[in-house]
């Protein structure tokens, strides 16, 4: 096991000294590179928002720069090797930023929010910006040019983020979308799905801010990179979160996620910890809205459909048609290169627990054999998997989840608190236990004849 400290340098004249454990590991990150120019895509982001006329403000600039921080450490830094039980790390990261005791004010609620979000240990740390960054961002000519977004919506390139961005559109609303570019599957349904939205509602105000970030795997020499990616979410979110604070009046930054997914029980006991994600859960979401009013930003985080199944969002979309048209070209599997071992291309696998939640929901809402999009494992009723592959134990989990389930139908009100606390929504708890209920229900509909067995 070993500690990582992680800090941020503006340039090569950031030479300020930062007290470092002898047991922990240093890696700088260079913020800047040229002439003062952001690193990372973090200076294109700012000059994308600029054409767009919004003007990010500087504390919406330091959580983007406090975002890549972490987005560095939880990419590059691997679990196996750099963690003493195989999955939890400790990271500490100081980040320069312009208000210190702002951020200071800050730092317990950050260090709450990225533990649950990854189940590491996580402290934060701030210093003032040096000599010659104490103002990023750029001049704000909002009031000679004004803003034409009321909003802000993070657009991934799933199904939820494109019912999310319909939704938004055929309300008439001048959304603003928010998109981090990942791997070529994921981008590439992006760029395919905003060029059929602007096809469809070419009349509307909206465009797309998108974000490429990556840091280069040699920026931490001697480590393995670390593929589990929890904490990518922070940095979407914070992407959200910066472009809103250049709209210049209080905004809010939708999260289009089902309500099965963001509460995201475990099928069983192992799930949890490192096998269940917390990427949208609702006690991140109200740490965000915390850390939103701590910062003093005049914003907040909402999820429009936290109480739908996936299968109820496809069903009242606001723009059915349409929807159905452009459904293929949404990307909602973790893995879409898994098939290329079998000569396949990029598609669905089919079996991953985003796969099998999305085709339990477009046959609850369109009906059975309507589904368009393409997947490499076939579910056909009569299907054998074996529960040593990956394919038969994710559909045996869900199998014995939905069983347990059917036969005391009570302890939904209890299971929906096994992957979070629910301390903020003691009003909705009869809500969360029926969107679980009824989004486990929708995957029992695609698994019926489906068996499996151990080898």
């Amino acid at each position: 096991m070993n500690r990582h400290l992680l800090a941020g340098r503006y340039g090569a004249g950031d030479t300020a000294t930062i007290p470092q454990a002898t047991d922990e590991i240093l890696t700088p990150l260079p913020l800047v590179s040229g002439n003062k120019t952001l690193n990372f895509g973090l200076q294109t982001a700012i000059r994308d928002l600029e054409k767009l006329c919004v003007y990010p403000s500087e504390i919406g600039i330091d959580l983007l720069i406090v975002a890549a921080h972490v987005y560095a450490a939880d990419t590059r830094i691997a679990r196996k090797t750099e963690s003493q039980d195989g999955w939890t790390r400790e990271i500490r990261l100081v980040v320069p930023v312009k208000d210190v005791e702002l951020w200071n004010s800050a730092a317990w609620l950050l260090s709450d929010m990225l533990n649950f979000l990854t189940g590491d240990k996580w402290t934060v740390g701030f210093r003032p910006r040096p000599k010659g960054f104490q103002k990023i961002a750029p001049k704000n000519l909002s009031d000679l040019l004004g803003t034409k977004y009321d909003g802000v919506s993070l657009f991934s390139g799933g199904l939820d983020s494109l019912i999310g961005a319909i939704d938004s559109l055929e309300n008439e609303e001048n959304v603003l979308l928010v998109s981090h570019a990942a791997e070529g599957a994921v981008s590439d349904a992006q760029n395919t799905i905003f060029a059929a939205l602007n096809g469809e509602y070419g009349e509307n105000e909206f465009d797309r801010l998108r974000f490429w970030f990556n840091i280069p795997k040699n920026q931490f020499q001697g480590l393995d990179s670390e593929d589990s990616t929890r904490g990518r979410s922070f940095l979407f979110f914070s992407l959200g979160v910066f472009a809103g604070s250049g709209l210049g009046q209080h905004f809010t930054l939708k999260v289009p996620e089902n309500g099965l997914i963001a509460l995201n029980v475990p099928l069983d006991p192992l799930r949890l910890g490192s096998n269940s994600t917390r990427t949208t859960h609702p006690y991140y979401m109200a740490r965000w809205n915390d850390l939103i009013s701590a910062l003093g930003i005049d914003g907040q985080i909402v999820n429009p459909y936290w109480n739908k199944t996936k299968g109820e969002m496809i069903a009242a979309c606001s723009n059915r048609d349409f929807l159905e048209s452009v459904l293929p070209l949404s990307m909602s599997c973790s893995s879409p290169t898994k098939g290329r071992w079998q000569g396949k291309g990029v598609e669905h696998c089919g079996y991953c627990l985003p796969c099998l939640i999305r085709r339990a929901s477009i046959e609850s809402a369109l009906g059975k054999g309507n589904d368009p999009t393409p997947y490499t494992l076939d579910l056909k009723s009569g299907n054998i998997l074996s529960t040593s592959s990956a394919e038969g134990k994710q559909v045996r989990s869900f199998q014995l989840a939905i069983k347990r389930l059917r036969s005391r139908p009570g302890l939904a009100k209890l299971l929906v608190h096994k992957s979070g606390s629910l301390s903020d929504e003691t009003r909705h708890l009869d809500e969360l236990a029926g969107v679980y209920a009824r989004g486990m229900e929708e995957v029992a509909g695609i698994l019926s004849g489906v068996k499996t067995r151990s080898n």
